[in-house]
């Protein structure tokens, strides 16, 4: 493809590597490092003049260093007359935070949405965003992907007895992400009633939904520390997994815990063999492609791209 041109962030080296594999791009140079006063310095190493430019940066990790390392990655290119530049966040960092819930609170995912328009950057592409009203926050084009195809797909191959299955949310926020992977599947659904005390602490739960007898699979949009997933076949798009959660998929009688490579995965993967993962390069890919030529992405939202 001309006048294309792929960098990495360093959050995730590994999936922006299959995305310029299956794209058939080398990714640009870029030369990322620290100033021993920890600023990040970033120094572009190939023109982007009149250039179509991609930057792939998860929020994951070191999430404030590498959300400064995309924002000054993407001034960089804009300042060298990139033509436009799209930042591609599979997983879109502070995006828990996207909503005014007490007294004083601040709703950190607008103000990362102002800091990357403000960066320079004309598009965004990600994944499963916690709350899809967070395109709203920015004045520029917002294509949220879902996970939900390569989902469906996983189940249906790995599953035997999927169609004796019931999708459950653990929280209501999730009731139709989990009602329409109900619908696709032609299965029933089941809530979780959460109360929180304080976040990532749950107080008490409450299932709405009769799940006996049946193979259960829980469906997220992210899990952080696991206190709400024991005893269930969980299907996450996020596997954040900090803290305590390692431990306590470990010690909870799963089957499997089924995350997609929006976040690096193999550390965990080497301390909980439970974990499975989905690439979603290919989605990401086809997304990129599709945008570059000015093709309509709405294929993804039901296709897993072959």
């Amino acid at each position: 493809m001309p006048n294309i041109v792929l960098f990495s962030g360093s959050s995730h080296h590994d999936l922006s590597q299959k995305v310029a594999d299956r794209l058939g791009l080398e990714l640009g140079k870029v030369i990322t490092k620290k100033f021993s006063n920890q600023e990040t310095c970033v120094e572009i190493g190939e023109s982007v003049r009149g250039e179509d430019v991609y930057i792939v940066q998860s929020g994951c990790g070191e999430i404030n260093d590498n959300l400064m390392e995309l924002l000054i990655m993407i001034n960089a290119c804009k300042i060298a007359s990139a033509s436009r530049v799209t930042a591609v966040i599979p997983c879109f960092p502070y995006a828990r935070q996207d909503k005014k819930d007490k007294s004083r609170a601040p709703i950190s995912a607008k103000l990362v949405a102002n800091m990357l328009s403000v960066a320079g950057a004309d598009h965004i592409i990600t994944m499963d965003l916690h709350a899809s009203q967070i395109q709203g926050f920015f004045d520029i084009a917002v294509d949220n992907l879902y996970a939900e195809p390569a989902v469906l797909q996983w189940i249906k191959e790995n599953i035997p007895e999927w169609k004796n299955c019931i999708i459950v949310s653990p929280d209501a926020g999730g009731a139709k992400r989990v009602t329409s992977i109900a619908d696709r599947l032609n299965v029933d659904f089941a809530l979780i009633h959460k109360e929180r005390k304080k976040a990532n602490e749950v107080d008490r739960m409450v299932l709405v939904g009769d799940v006996k007898d049946r193979v259960a699979i829980l469906v997220d949009d992210m899990a952080d520390t696991c206190a709400s997933l024991l005893n269930v076949y969980a299907i996450l798009t996020h596997g954040i997994f900090s803290g305590p959660a390692i431990s306590r998929i470990n010690s909870a009688p799963f089957e499997a815990v089924v995350v997609t490579n929006t976040i690096p995965q193999e550390e965990k993967m080497k301390a909980c063999p439970k974990i499975q993962v989905i690439d979603i390069s290919m989605i990401l890919a086809e997304a990129i492609r599709r945008t570059h030529n000015g093709e309509s992405v709405s294929y993804l939202f039901s296709h897993v791209p072959l």
